[in-house]
This record gives C-alpha cells, structure tokens and sequence, in this order.
C-alpha cells in the first residue's frame, strides 16, 4: 500500500468485547461501522499530536465545515477523562460534549461526542480517533469515525459514511497544513 498521500479503508479489524457473566466473548464490529482514514505527514508526530491536542484547534482541522468553536471553559492541553464542550453546525446549531476516552501522549488520542442537552445521550456511542506513527517519510496519522456502539448506527452508517471519508480526508490535510506551518 502507498502511503505517499492519503488512503481510505474501512476496517472490521476492531472487536469490541461484551462481558456475559460467563467470560468475554469478542463480537466483530460490522464493516461499515468503523471508517478510517490515513495519510503520511512530513511532520513530527509530536506537532501533529500538539494541534490534536488543542481542543480549541479543532475547527482549524475539521473538513466538514461543522466544528465551530470550541467553548470558553476547554482545557488548554487535552489528557485522559478530560471533557470539552463543542459548538457545531450541520444545518442547526447544537453542542457536543467530548470526553477523553483513549490518550497515549504522541501517539493516541480519541473522544466520545455526546449531546450538550443531555437528549438522547444514550443512543451515542460514536469514538474519533487519531493514531499516529513515525515512518520513515515522517508521521502515518490514521483517523478513524467508529459507530460500533452507536445507537443510531444504522442511521449514520447509510447517510453519512461516505460523506464522513471525504470529510476525513480533508481534515487529514488540514492537520498536516497546521502541523507543518511554523505559529
């Protein structure tokens, strides 16, 4: 595979594990539930974690137009279990609130996005998430959208899925341009 610019795959490589009492027992996530995007970046992985990490960096990155700011009370530096609060725009205005799910300094960072207004919380279960690794050519940033426990699965999975790639993609350059351009 060429990694020289970006490249789009879906995985199912990911399993998701349910306790039932009796152990744990691995259920493939659906194909088309997890959509990952990737590309190489001349950049250090730490400059490109360092915009990652900068949830008021955020609408800088974002290929779909939809992030707009992030709230006043964001932290400065994200880690794990932090939470910060969204303002977006997809058609209507709304707000999402972001937990820290996954963070690995350099190398891993992924949030939760839940309603503001605490409407329907529990039918998302949708993770971001932003790998990177040092290659040769510089840094390999995989961005993954994975609805595996998202309750309106169905619903996104049909409607947004190939739009959410083309979004990734873009978003992917954007993160490069910002990693590599001197402040």
């Amino acid at each position: 595979m060429n990694f020289s610019g970006s490249t789009v795959s879906s995985t199912s490589e990911n399993s998701t594990f349910l306790a039932l009492g009796l152990g744990y027992f691995s259920v493939m996530a659906n194909h088309r539930d997890i959509v990952s995007v990737q590309r190489v970046m001349r950049a250090p992985a730490a400059a490109i974690f360092d915009v990652l990490a900068d949830p008021r960096r955020h609408p800088e990155i974002d290929g779909s137009g939809t992030v707009r700011q992030a709230r006043p009370d964001a932290p400065d530096r994200l880690s794990l279990g932090a939470t910060f609060a969204m303002n977006m725009r997809r058609v209507l205005r709304y707000s999402m609130i972001n937990t820290v799910t996954e963070f690995d300094e350099g190398r891993r960072i992924a949030w939760s996005p839940k309603p503001a207004n605490g409407r329907g919380a529990r039918f998302f279960g949708r993770i971001w998430r932003y790998e990177l690794e040092p290659v040769d050519e510089g840094t390999r940033v995989r961005e993954t959208w994975d609805i595996s426990s998202e309750g309106l699965r169905l619903f996104l999975r049909y409607v947004y899925a190939s739009r959410f790639r083309q979004d990734m993609t873009k978003s992917l350059e954007r993160l490069e341009s910002l990693a590599t351009t001197p402040p």
